[in-house]
């Protein structure tokens, strides 16, 4: 690995969370909250500002990324990102537990809106906007945004992008990494602008807007509300936040192709059909299973779309305790869990291109074995996929279920009941948020030991980063000098 150019990209990762900051020092004072908040941020900042920059003075001569380089540094900047970022939490005294702080500020980063408060509604303002702000810088990826905006772009880089936008397959739009970057980041923050208003039309106050607007557009899911999105009863509102999360679960570069107008090959995106098919299935099959628990058809009909539309996208968002619902919907939303939405887009699970190269990879070996002389491959899009990537989908499927497994092992330990333990790491592992039982929508992890809160907070990080990128920090061969 190329420790000095590492060390120095961390650096200006972390002059950019710095930078960040501002944002909820200002809300701080805005609100005219006590000194004791407007501090924590201040020495966050300088912390960050003068760890930066003098990790970022390294004299590089070989200014290359290679395949370890970008893996090691995507990981450790998450990392790093979630404990500095946890300083404010801490310094205020609002999460005044080291683990506990950690744990919400990687669950936001991470984008799962996995949460260890009991009352949400006691933060302040502008610890309520940093923790939900999180999920905006998470969505896309700190890296991706860090490829767009800093000046110079060094060779190889394509190599962090793979590492941190999640998908079996990275696809670059133009040429240029940092155009894409640019590009990506544009759409997404377009998006999110046009979210916040349309939310504030729809009656939500600016900042309730913006901090449930964070929350679909990175599919995160922390509300400043205990009761989530349920909070504001409205039907308007959960159709508008519903579908605003089916659109950051589609792939971003379909978007692109809308912008320059090649709308024939958004439909012909197979994943994109499966996705949405999925949806509508799922929201069919609930509502049968859900009927004799409501005496109005379009407020069932509202409660099930937005459920499933959180759970797929791994968003969180909740309007009504699903925990309550039969069992059969439960393992339906379980299956969602796992699923998740679209690579290339801000939600995590093991993403539908994955899964339905994996059902087809499984189909072609049925069919293989009763003619072993008949020759197939696996077409997805009108385009046969390279067997590197099938089996890398394979790989990834063998190590998500060791990983899950181990993890679940784990945090038994300390929990006593299957579901809440299992959901809990389905949970954290696919960047969901809420789960069932113990840590369903209306519960929160608090109660979980801090060893348990560890292993989890580590579940989300390399959940969110796909396996790949933290375990080769692991590999001794990682840390040779190149």
């Amino acid at each position: 690995m190329n420790l000095k150019l590492v060390t120095t990209t961390i650096g200006k990762i972390l002059i950019l969370e710095a930078l960040f900051m501002f944002l909820p020092l200002t809300v701080a004072i805005i609100y005219g909250e006590g000194a004791l908040n407007i501090i924590s941020f201040v020495i966050t900042i300088a912390i960050l500002l003068i760890l930066g920059f003098f990790a970022s003075r390294n004299n590089i001569e070989d200014e290359s990324f290679g395949v370890k380089d970008g893996f090691g540094i995507v990981a450790l900047s998450w990392i790093s990102l979630s404990i500095f970022g946890s300083l404010p939490f801490i310094i205020s005294r609002q999460i005044p537990s080291i683990v506990d702080a950690i744990f919400e500020t990687a669950s936001g980063f991470t984008t799962t809106g996995a949460s260890i408060l009991v009352d949400v509604e006691a933060l302040s303002q502008s610890m309520l906007f940093w923790r939900s702000f999180t999920h905006f810088i998470g969505g896309m990826g700190i890296l991706v945004f860090a490829l767009a905006v800093l000046p110079k772009t060094t060779k190889g880089s394509v190599h962090v992008m793979k590492a941190e936008v999640p998908g079996p397959v990275f696809g670059k739009l133009v040429s240029k990494i940092d155009i894409t970057a640019r590009i990506l980041y544009k759409i997404y923050v377009s998006m999110t602008v046009v979210l916040i208003a349309i939310l504030i039309l729809a009656g939500m106050k600016p900042f309730d807007a913006m901090i449930h607007a964070f929350g679909a557009a990175g599919t995160g899911g922390f509300s400043n509300k205990a009761q989530s999105v349920g909070y504001f009863n409205s039907a308007l509102i959960d159709y508008i936040l519903g579908i605003a999360m089916l659109l950051y679960g589609i792939n971003f570069n379909l978007y692109y192709l809308i912008l320059i107008g090649n709308i024939k090959d958004v439909f012909k995106s197979e994943e994109l059909r499966v996705y949405l098919g999925i949806c509508l299935f799922t929201v069919f099959i609930i509502c049968l299973d859900v009927r004799e628990l409501y005496s109005n058809f379009f407020i069932m009909l509202r409660d099930v779309f937005f459920t499933v539309s959180s759970i797929i996208t791994t968003t969180g968002y909740s309007t009504v305790d699903f925990n309550r619902w039969p069992l059969f919907s439960h393992y339906v939303l379980l299956m969602l869990m796992f699923i998740g939405s679209c690579a290339g887009s801000t939600a995590g699970g093991l993403k539908v291109s994955r899964v339905l190269l994996l059902f087809k990879s499984g189909v072609n070996e049925l069919k293989q074995a009763l003619n072993p002389r008949r020759v197939m491959s696996i077409c997805q899009d009108g385009r046969t996929v390279p067997q590197n990537i099938v089996k890398s989908a394979h790989l990834y499927l063998i190590l998500y279920i060791g990983i899950f497994v181990a993890i679940l092992f784990t945090i038994s330990i300390k929990v006593n009941d299957f579901a809440t333990a299992f959901s809990a790491v389905a949970a954290t592992l696919n960047n969901i948020g809420p789960g069932l039982e113990a840590v369903g929508p209306t519960e929160s992890y608090a109660y979980f030991s801090p060893f348990s809160k560890v292993v989890l907070t580590f579940a989300m990080i390399i959940g969110r980063l796909e396996i790949f990128p933290v375990l080769v920090l692991f590999a001794p061969s990682t840390w040779r000098k190149r």
